[in-house]
């Protein structure tokens, strides 16, 4: 469903992404798991259609900045970015009227009311606390029912409730058949239901870990710490 190939990013000099590929099939939960600039959010970026890079990446067939792609794709940001003047139901409206839907009021008043946001709709984006933006933005990424969905650090500034609502669509969206590729660097936020994660440093996919072929007593977090920690002492 969503295919990077040999994809590569500079900024000037600094090479963020170093010749990545990587694929995510539908159903599939994969993960972009590591530190704080190990280029994680740069090929979301790039997967997203936001930034230039060298390479190709494709979702459902299609090259990743048609406009058939991106009405297959759902992108949650890191950081939660509203229109300050437009109020809660407004950016859900702004939303189905961009992707033409049709009866898509009593989904958007599920997903509100799933993240306790039910009374903020008239409130402007530039009201709510960065925890509650997060919120809007995850509703509008779901809102168009894509088959694919890209979430950047999704957790942080989230609270409980939010965080395992989260958890429990994501779970949702894979059993529906989803493409879901999540970015981060907790590792207890996914490791009950990852299928493939790529472990990220410097630029690069150090190594690629898939659940079913995990070494018998091994966990995510004892070939993440080998990888990054041994790579630092380096």
């Amino acid at each position: 469903m969503i295919n990077a190939v040999n994809v590569s990013k500079r900024y000037g000099k600094f090479l963020a992404n170093d010749n990545i590929c990587l694929s995510v099939q539908k159903g599939e939960l994969t993960v972009l798991l590591g530190p704080n600039g190990a280029g994680k959010s740069t090929l979301i970026k790039s997967i997203c259609g936001l930034l230039r890079f060298q390479g190709r990446i494709s979702i459902g067939g299609y090259e990743n900045r048609t406009i058939e792609a991106k009405r297959l794709l759902g992108y949650v940001p890191e950081v939660p970015v509203l229109y300050p003047l437009l109020t809660v139901y407004e950016h859900l409206e702004f939303i189905a009227k961009a992707y033409n839907l049709k009866d898509w009021k009593p989904f958007a008043d599920e997903l509100l009311e799933r993240f306790d946001m039910a009374d903020k709709k008239i409130k402007l984006g530039k009201e709510l606390s960065k925890g509650m933006q997060q919120k809007v933005n995850i509703c509008c990424a779901l809102l168009p029912k894509p088959e694919a969905v890209i979430l950047d650090e999704p957790l942080v500034g989230l609270d409980p409730h939010g965080i395992r609502e989260l958890k429990t669509i994501i779970n949702d969206l894979k059993k529906n058949g989803c493409a879901l590729l999540i970015s981060t660097h907790i590792i207890e936020s996914i490791e009950d239901n990852w299928d493939v994660t790529y472990i990220m440093k410097n630029g690069q996919a150090a190594s690629v870990c898939h659940r079913a072929e995990m070494p018998e007593g091994k966990t995510l977090e004892d070939i993440y710490f080998a990888i990054t920690e041994d790579n630092e002492k380096r």
